[in-house]
């Protein structure tokens, strides 16, 4: 549902395109200057009042995702409006979500409008990172832990950091970044390790202060190359994608953590994330409670994080308040 009135379906659509572009420009012109950060949300689905609708913004690209037959209906009118409001150089579709099939709809893959390179370069906070649309994971970047890779920086000088799962690199540029001694990356993904390298090369980081690791993260933890890391990552695929998975992603939550406890030296950090909305909060933090009394550390909570500001949360939807995340000390 669109609108409780009796207001035209795409007038309605219309303006909730309009207002959410207009809240993307006045919050990254106030918070995050466009001239630092050219790559962010720019429509989230029941967030932003278009439920089934995700537009992502790199640089002068958008990258489209519908998972409702409502929305795939209105799909040309969408890149109409899209192409008045923001003047993009190309529009590519990227609907590859399995939760189609229950809409009775295909997967759909590619350009919609312009022309699009098959990688874009694109600035966040300053770092630059490359993006290939066709072979990447989600619309092509983790637009929402923008806050969790600052964050990273910040607390990362003189630490050794893993960041397991590690995909192109992001948390660990922004680690080298912020003056981390060392940091280990792992991937099970070979091309997502190269994306990786580049972007560490790419902002002038030597290949002194880092190693990249092509493995699964569960097998690279029960072998590490070290058991004294000061500061590691987690960040994991979704492991509950329906009701049903739960039980066994807690257990696979409950694994990983153990390991990262068992991996840090006193006093070390563990940022920790899920991104499975069928395991809440509550539970999550049930769980790290369980992996920590496993492996026999202490551990406090000393920040909890959710989505960045471009990804709002539908106050009757919440639902869509899926990503949690929090910093562990460990002693």
């Amino acid at each position: 549902m669109l609108t409780f009135d009796e207001t035209p379906v795409q007038e309605a659509v219309a303006a909730r395109l309009r207002e959410a572009v207009e809240f993307r420009m006045k919050w990254f012109e106030k918070n995050e200057p466009q001239r630092t950060t050219n790559a962010y949300r720019v429509v989230h689905s029941e967030g932003d009042g278009l439920p089934g609708l995700i537009v992502d913004r790199y640089a002068d690209h958008l990258v489209l995702q519908i998972t409702t037959l409502g929305m795939d209906r209105l799909k040309p009118f969408i890149v109409e409006q899209l192409v008045a409001l923001l003047q993009p150089k190309s529009i590519y579709e990227k609907s590859t979500a399995s939760s189609r099939r229950e809409e009775g709809l295909e997967r759909q893959e590619g350009l919609l409008m312009g022309e699009m390179p098959s990688s874009v370069e694109i600035l966040e906070n300053g770092l630059k990172f490359q993006v290939e649309f066709e072979a990447s994971q989600k619309t092509g970047f983790f637009l929402d832990q923008r806050e969790m890779r600052s964050l990273v920086e910040t607390l990362a000088q003189d630490r050794v950091v893993l960041n397991a799962f590690a995909y192109t690199g992001g948390f660990s540029v922004y680690a080298l970044c912020g003056g981390a001694k060392h940091v280990d990356s792992v991937d099970i993904s070979a091309d997502a390790m190269a994306q990786a390298l580049h972007n560490m090369e790419r902002n002038a980081f030597s290949s002194d202060r880092s190693n990249l690791y092509t493995d699964d993260a569960f097998d690279f933890l029960k072998h590490p190359p070290r058991k004294d890391y000061d500061f590691i990552i987690l960040d994991p695929p979704a492991f509950a994608k329906k009701k049903s998975d739960v039980v066994a992603a807690c257990r696979g939550y409950k694994e990983l953590n153990r390991m990262a406890f068992s991996l840090l030296s006193a006093g070390g950090l563990l940022l920790t994330c899920s991104c499975s909305y069928h395991v809440d909060e509550k539970l999550f933090q049930t769980v790290l409670f369980q992996a920590a009394r496993e492996a026999n550390r202490r551990v406090r909570i000393v920040q909890r994080h959710h989505l960045a500001p471009d990804h709002p949360v539908n106050l009757y939807h919440p639902e869509g308040e899926y990503l949690k995340s929090m910093l562990l000390v460990v002693e």
